[in-house]
């Protein structure tokens, strides 16, 4: 009888790698590489940018920040913009236009101790601006506390390609909210 041949140990489990070296990419190395090099990522920016892709689907990402450059912050959302043009006290002042999108689809980049806040009445909507030039770039409305209203001005240029202004009588602002049919969902996935 002739002994078993003892079975070898059964490979470690793969551990997450940052290389595309020792990553199996197979007919899609070379592509990979290229793309890289080209678009001048590291292989972690690269998987950012198509996990970014895949994820926001029909999104652009936007950049934008305040005039002194201290609040700075992205923003996925369509690259076709519908811009509400709200009257109520505070919005009429400030001439805030602003499109609204979830929190989840806003990061701020840098700036969080430049930022100070204001708010009023019912204290819902959290008028955010910098401290050092006093720029709204975005703010936290009190029709969406779950997003961010962003104020289209203070994007980077080269993301939008059409606006839509809709005005809404803040003013009214009770009255308003009920009779406006997808204000209150703006800010949801």
């Amino acid at each position: 009888m002739v002994p078993a041949t003892p079975l070898p140990p059964p490979p470690p489990p793969p551990t997450p790698t940052s290389s595309v070296a020792t990553l199996d990419l197979g007919d899609q190395r070379e592509r990979w590489e290229t793309f890289q090099k080209r678009q001048r990522l590291t292989f972690e920016g690269a998987a950012k940018l198509l996990l970014d892709t895949f994820e926001y689907q029909g999104l652009v990402k936007h950049t934008g920040g305040c005039h002194c450059g201290a609040v700075r912050f992205e923003v996925w959302a369509s690259a076709d913009l519908h811009i509400f043009d709200c009257n109520c006290s505070i919005c009429k002042k400030k001439q805030n236009r602003h499109f609204i999108v979830p929190a989840s689809r806003f990061k701020l980049l840098k700036g969080a101790e430049s930022i100070t806040t204001y708010t009023f009445n019912t204290h819902k909507a959290q008028h955010t601006f910098c401290k050092r030039c006093g720029v709204q770039s975005f703010y936290t409305p009190r029709s969406n506390p779950g997003g961010f209203g962003i104020a289209p001005h203070c994007l980077d240029e080269g993301t939008v390609r059409s606006v839509v202004i809709e005005e809404f009588n803040g003013s009214d602002w009770e009255k308003a909210m009920k009779e406006h049919k997808t204000i209150k969902n703006m800010s949801k996935e």
